[in-house]
């Protein structure tokens, strides 16, 4: 079995790239599976959602689907209408969508949060911020799992 320098055999790199090129590409005009889709329409309402003002950092490929690092962070005033009231956090190929909604108050300084979450498969992961001003902002990152991390 012939092994690259990062110690991967040549299937896991096969079965990467395979993942990679298997994943649905996303812009804003994308549609999006109907159940991602409810699931953002419960949290954020109908407000049209504008790319920007909110960074998504998660890495590109997560040999474990069971614990992968993500960091939303909103460039906010955080205060009067420049406020984050909440940012939510959506799989769009997790057995079920919704993976993390945090609700911010008055006092906070910065909104932004880390966390690990689980993910089934490579799949896309979209956060949303909820301004003060009823605006939402969206950021999108594109994740491949070597091992899954949801059982189904």
């Amino acid at each position: 079995m012939t092994r690259c320098a990062a110690g991967l055999d040549r299937r896991s790199v096969l079965g990467v790239t395979l993942m990679l090129v298997a994943m649905p590409t996303s812009r804003a005009g994308d549609a999006l599976p109907p159940d991602v889709a409810a699931a953002i329409r419960e949290q954020v309402g109908g407000a049209a959602a504008t790319e920007g003002g909110i960074a998504l950092r998660a890495p590109e490929t997560a040999e474990n689907g069971a614990f992968v690092p993500v960091t939303v962070s909103v460039h906010s005033a955080m205060a009067g209408d420049d406020r984050c009231l909440a940012i939510h956090l959506f799989a769009t190929r997790n057995p079920t969508p919704g993976v993390a909604s945090y609700r911010f108050g008055a006092g906070i300084a910065r909104a932004e949060v880390s966390v690990r979450v689980r993910l089934a498969e490579g799949q896309m992961l979209l956060a949303y911020a909820e301004m003060a001003d009823g605006s939402v902002r969206r950021a999108v990152a594109r994740v491949a799992v070597t091992t899954g991390g949801c059982l189904t």
